[in-house]
């Protein structure tokens, strides 16, 4: 296989309400990530546009989630930071990857049958192909690392699927070009974070979502203190007191996330929150994980406000983050074209 230089890709769609979850689970180890990789972050707006929704808000939405994405620690001057949209190889490779792609491999996205639910012949053709468009998302830069929830692995794992088959399918004419034996990689799942996957503060079964109808089931990253102290002293838990060690959170999925976000919080491990806590009531512990997380949280809230109300700011960080990805995403989707035989003749 044709060795491919490491690089990270990665991205969120501006839904609003970026939460707990989000940071924990991802933003977390985007930051880290920059020290090590070249790293590629991506506000995916024409991923937004798959279901219904308000252009206005979409405007500002992106705004706040690329403000979030700064106050969080990510460096426009380490990483390419952009949005989706004003990068068209990404769209022009989704198409080429509707044609490589297969129905029954897009049959079985988990995804799609949730998010569509009783509607599925209402649904976009949009939301059905979502997954190739996640695959010309990393496939446009070659990246080699993709840091995913579990939620998305399914779709990373399809990216290798068409990543494969573009390189099989046109293996000679790969060859013919230069590209030795393989044109794209086969991008790799980081799974990481000290929490990949917090849960609901009403109920601990479910993922922290910021579709939840409820937003005391989500702790957002905008909240202020009095905010955060209230969600906790509401969160779902059980009247018996914290174990002394963790395997006696198992079967309480509510007492598991809250020390699991305290943990992630603090960067240390359940085991020692356990030996600090074990034995005492939520009514003592809850307290305390309130302070943490405004201590923790409450910087990058008032961050993502002050940038916020410097659109002009935000904005030049996408437009000169646009440029970057484009120069190199365009010679990936030049090189694709000639391996299938598509005439340029503008260079």
């Amino acid at each position: 296989m044709t060795p491919f230089p490491e690089r990270v890709f990665s991205g969120m769609q501006p839904t609003g309400n970026l939460h707990l979850g989000n940071y924990l689970g991802a933003m977390i180890n985007w930051v880290k990530m920059q020290a090590t990789h070249e790293c590629i972050y991506c506000v995916v707006d024409l991923h937004a546009i798959t279901i219904k929704h308000d252009p206005a808000t979409l405007v500002g939405d992106i705004r706040e989630l690329t403000a979030a994405y700064l106050a969080c620690g990510l460096d426009p001057q380490k990483s390419i930071i952009f949005n989706q949209s004003q990068v068209s190889q990404h769209a022009e490779l989704a198409w080429i990857f509707n044609c490589i792609a297969r129905l029954g491999w897009l049959n079985r996205m988990t995804q799609f049958k949730e998010k569509a639910g009783k509607d599925r012949e209402k649904a976009s053709t949009g939301l059905f192909v979502y997954p190739n468009l996640m695959a010309a998302d990393i496939l446009a830069y070659k990246a080699t690392h993709v840091p995913v929830g579990e939620d998305q692995k399914q779709h990373l794992e399809l990216s290798r699927d068409i990543a494969q088959k573009f390189n099989n399918d046109f293996a000679a004419s790969i060859a013919d070009h230069g590209y030795g034996e393989a044109y794209f990689p086969l991008p790799e799942p980081m799974i990481t974070g000290p929490a990949t996957r917090v849960m609901s503060l009403r109920d601990g079964q479910a993922k922290m979502s910021k579709s939840d109808a409820s937003d005391n089931s989500r702790i957002n990253m905008t909240d202020d203190a009095d905010a955060i102290a209230q969600k906790f002293r509401k969160a779902r838990t059980d009247p018996e007191p914290l174990p002394s060690e963790p395997g006696g959170l198992e079967e309480r999925p509510e007492a598991d996330n809250l020390v699991g976000i305290y943990a992630a919080l603090a960067g240390t491990s359940k085991e020692s929150v356990l030996k600090e806590f074990g034995g005492a009531q939520f009514s003592v512990f809850k307290p305390a994980l309130s302070e943490l997380a405004v201590e923790k949280l409450a910087p990058i809230g008032a961050e993502m406000r002050r940038l916020q109300a410097d659109a002009s700011y935000i904005d030049a960080v996408l437009g000169d983050g646009a440029e970057r990805a484009s120069a190199l995403a365009r010679p990936v989707l030049d090189g694709a074209k000639d391996v299938l035989g598509l005439l340029r003749t503008r260079k």
